[in-house]
């Protein structure tokens, strides 16, 4: 079975860093189905608010980020070890929420997601 854990969130000043872990475990040739295609992504659900996409990185590297962290944030990955990580610099109160990575894998028969269960950030002003 597929999943996916995040790791390092925290408590952190305004103008410190944060850096966010996310580990794909459970990855085989069965649920792949010899795809090679995947995008990772952190999504983050601010308190109030809807969740909203951050950043994305696909299995060839391509990124993109919200406007509102751009400049700021940097999502790499480690093919290695599975595992997606989320730089978080400068941030701000605004920055405060509950992070989520996504995994989505794409293959013949269709889009696959998962889901962690999320890492809180929380930063003081």
């Amino acid at each position: 079975q597929v999943r996916v854990a995040e790791s390092g969130g925290g408590l952190v000043q305004a103008g410190g860093s944060l850096r966010l872990v996310c580990v794909a475990s459970g990855l085989n040739s069965r649920n792949l189905m010899g795809s090679s295609r995947y995008s990772m992504a952190w999504y983050r659900q601010p308190p109030g608010r809807q969740r909203e996409l951050v950043a994305s990185i696909s299995n060839e590297g391509s990124t993109d980020y919200s406007d509102s962290v751009k400049g700021r944030f940097t999502i790499s990955r480690d093919n290695v070890d599975n595992t997606v990580y989320l730089q978080m610099n400068s941030l701000k109160p605004d920055d405060i929420a509950d992070y989520y990575c996504k995994l989505t894998i794409y293959t013949a028969l269709g889009q696959r997601e998962y889901w962690g269960q999320g890492t809180q950030v929380t930063v003081s002003s």
